[in-house]
């Protein structure tokens, strides 16, 4: 027998169209790939704090058909990684982040109840901006990283959120962060918002504003913010230099 021939089982399995097998035939089917992305984003609460979001689509198919997922699908064919990312993000929320960083790949043989399905999970940063752009319906919503509704999510999308939320807490003293979440132009109150944000607790004004003069990534403009009642804030700018470490080129992966 040729060392290059499937066992005749495998052959067989292999050949039947996905559509008609049964649960017991898929499962042992050769693994699918698909990618899934997590996106946060600013918004503000009730209370004007901001807080990190993310938004989620509602399956329309088994399994889990009517729960919130993570936006995704499968990777066609003859399509990289990012690009099956991207592609994904856009047809299902319509956001095209600029930023993508591959997050880690989840491949469980129990995580489907169906085929074995392997995830590469991406995770990006938008502004708030792009965040109200979103157009929301009853089949794609945003949500808040602390609402229940991230509980009962399918597959295991709750636990790449948390990996997702664990990289970003870990990334924090890269300043591409709050300038992806926040556009070119910010003040201090906003970056420090927004880091407060993501790590989950306040931080000492004072404190931030020290620490910030010490990394020389944050320089101030001769812009201040207008429209209110007082004093207008000045406006800072990212001014990092070199490569970016949180880039990815989603045509060569």
């Amino acid at each position: 027998m040729s060392l290059n021939k499937q066992p005749a089982k495998q052959e067989a399995l292999m050949s039947i169209p996905l559509g008609s097998a049964n649960v017991a035939e898929r499962r042992n089917m050769p693994p699918a790939l698909a990618v899934s992305t997590v996106i946060f984003g600013i918004r503000p609460t009730d209370g004007g704090r901001a807080q990190l979001w993310l938004p989620l689509v509602r399956r329309v198919r088994q399994p889990h058909a009517g729960q919130w997922a993570l936006p995704g699908g499968p990777v066609g064919p003859r399509e990289s990684l990012g690009t099956a990312a991207s592609r994904t993000l856009a047809s299902t929320t319509g956001l095209r982040p600029s930023y993508l960083e591959q997050l880690y790949t989840f491949g469980d043989p129990d995580r489907s109840p169906t085929q074995r399905l392997v995830t590469i999970a991406y995770f990006a940063l938008v502004t708030e901006a792009q965040v109200g752009a979103t157009v929301e319906d009853e089949n794609v919503a945003w949500f808040a990283v602390d609402d229940p509704v991230l509980e009962n999510l399918a597959f295991d999308h709750r636990q790449i959120i948390d990996y997702a939320l664990w990289r970003l807490r870990n990334k924090v003293e890269y300043g591409q962060i709050a300038h992806r979440l926040l556009g070119e132009r910010f003040t201090l109150a906003q970056l420090r918002a927004v880091y407060e944000a993501m790590l989950g607790k306040e931080l000492d004004p004072a404190n931030f504003r020290r620490q910030l003069k010490a990394t020389q990534s944050i320089v101030a403009t001769d812009e201040y913010l207008a429209g209110g009642q007082h004093r207008p804030p000045r406006l800072y700018r990212y001014a990092g230099s070199g490569h970016d470490p949180l880039e990815v080129d989603t045509n060569h992966e």
